[in-house]
């Protein structure tokens, strides 16, 4: 018996990140560079939910508790179509729920500040004992 597919939660602000991200490439670099960024943003997302804790991501406690990133550029060699992008510049914010699915949050430039770009859920509560 096959065992279930991973599954992937996209939040709304992550699938629009996906769409600026694509309709940029498409405008700087053509139609078919933008194909092989779609290609690779899905093949980051498969690795991602496949595991979650891959090699690559990494553990973000700093913006939230569970909280993970993973670069685009750790996905390259196995995106398909052939045609490797040369420099991917997003990242993957994500962290798992409790029912065990990736939960991603968004899709961010690797030059943007995490934490202005964090949904209202991800923000850290600031604890009694980091005030003191």
């Amino acid at each position: 018996m096959l065992s279930p597919r991973p599954r992937i939660i996209l939040a709304p602000a992550a699938r629009r990140d996906i769409r600026e991200a694509l309709k940029w490439s498409e405008e700087k670099f053509g139609s078919r560079a933008a194909e092989r960024y779609r290609a690779l943003l899905k093949q980051a997302l498969r690795d991602v939910a496949a595991d979650p804790e891959r090699p690559g991501s990494r553990q973000r406690l700093e913006l939230s508790t569970g909280a993970r990133t993973y670069h685009l550029s750790f996905s390259r060699g196995r995106a398909q179509p052939a045609g490797a992008v040369k420099n991917p510049r997003h990242l993957v914010l994500y962290r798992r729920n409790d029912e065990g699915a990736v939960e991603v949050a968004r899709v961010l430039h690797d030059a943007c500040h995490l934490e202005r770009h964090l949904p209202e859920d991800y923000r850290r509560s600031v604890a009694a004992s980091d005030v003191l």
